[in-house]
């Protein structure tokens, strides 16, 4: 970005807001006394290394950085008292975990338009329940959302991991009827379970008590509410989905349970963490174990910290003969950008 003056970079923050786009260049401008930290999809958010923007004059700080055309970014700014909000960005989303970010666009980026329902499109059939897991959770109960697509004839089943927020923050069954109404896909059933809260990160963690909980609880009650393909009777029929931690647990699961399992969608899939330099379990398991018979997605944001992980896990994948599905993005590790992703990974799975 050509160098302007401080009172144009406000006159124009105040016009356009925030950050400034000029090609590939996005400047962010904040007025104060100080400036806060920034921290970002591109930071690596808080575990990176925050921005410390640099002054102009007036009081007026800026950093700016180059970004793809099509990009979509989260960002906040931080003090050691906490978060404050950009004035001029009024584009505010919830992170998951209690916080709000602030979020842009690039000028190319686009999202899909199927989070709304389409002229004419049937709806499916979506419930809520409460079920308990006795020993195989945490916890005595646990949400679970089934549904029942527009279709009389049996259809495949997808679990989906951290069910609430594909419900509510992916809006997957909207998706899914604007697929499903469009041909785009095959009529699939759904059974959207909610993590345990501070369990989660066990329970995803490569977990067959949390496959029991799946198989032993979850399934008989999308038997009762969906009709479904008997797995049995076609092995390998359903599928499950996850995001981050649940990409990590959707991949465990094929490789354990392929004849329930045939259809993977790992979205920035939680596939390392520090073990004192040591792989976790899932890469072992996906280079000793005899081939699976099961289609894998894999999909991952460039400006994550998963990025790597995700690489490598795919060429473990594709050195055993697997041929995962493979998709990288110019966006962060969110929702936003899992909820644009999905429509890929089911027309590539469940596509007719």
């Amino acid at each position: 970005m050509a160098r302007v003056s401080a009172a144009r970079l406000l006159e124009r923050a105040r016009q356009e807001g925030t950050p400034l786009i000029d090609g590939d260049q996005v400047t962010f401008v904040w007025q104060g006394e100080e400036a806060p930290r920034l921290i970002a999809d591109f930071t690596n958010w808080e575990w990176g290394d925050p921005v410390q923007m640099q002054r102009q004059k007036a009081g007026v700080w800026t950093h700016t950085i180059t970004l793809p055309p099509d990009a979509y970014i989260e960002y906040a700014y931080v003090t050691e008292d906490g978060r404050w909000r950009d004035p001029f960005n009024p584009h505010l989303i919830t992170n998951g975990m209690g916080k709000m970010n602030h979020y842009f666009t690039m000028p190319q980026a686009s999202h899909t338009p199927l989070v709304r329902y389409q002229p004419g499109a049937l709806r499916g059939t979506l419930t809520q329940h409460k079920i308990s897991g006795g020993f195989a959770i945490v916890g005595a109960q646990r949400l679970v959302y089934t549904y029942q697509p527009p279709t009389h004839d049996p259809a495949p089943l997808l679990f989906v991991l951290d069910g609430k927020d594909y419900v509510t923050r992916a809006k997957l069954v909207t998706i899914v009827d604007n697929l499903i109404a469009a041909g785009r896909i095959r009529p699939i059933a759904l059974v959207m379970t909610q993590h345990g809260g501070q369990a989660r990160f066990v329970e995803y963690m490569c977990s067959d008590s949390t496959l029991a909980f799946l198989l032993r609880d979850v399934l008989p009650l999308a038997q009762t509410h969906c009709n479904l393909l008997d797995v049995r009777q076609h092995p390998g029929s359903y599928g499950i989905l996850g995001a981050s931690m649940g990409g990590l647990m959707a991949l465990y699961a094929g490789l354990r349970l392929p004849e329930v399992f045939g259809k993977i969608i790992s979205q920035s899939g939680a596939f390392s963490f520090e073990l004192m330099g040591r792989e976790t379990i899932i890469y072992d398991l996906a280079r000793q174990l005899t081939r699976r018979p099961i289609r894998v997605w894999m999909d991952v944001g460039r400006y994550e910290w998963l990025l790597e992980s995700n690489r490598k896990m795919r060429g473990v994948l594709t050195a055993k003969g697997y041929d995962p599905i493979y998709r990288e993005y110019n966006g962060g590790h969110n929702y936003t950008s899992w909820r644009d992703e999905v429509v890929y990974a089911l027309e590539a799975l469940y596509g007719i």
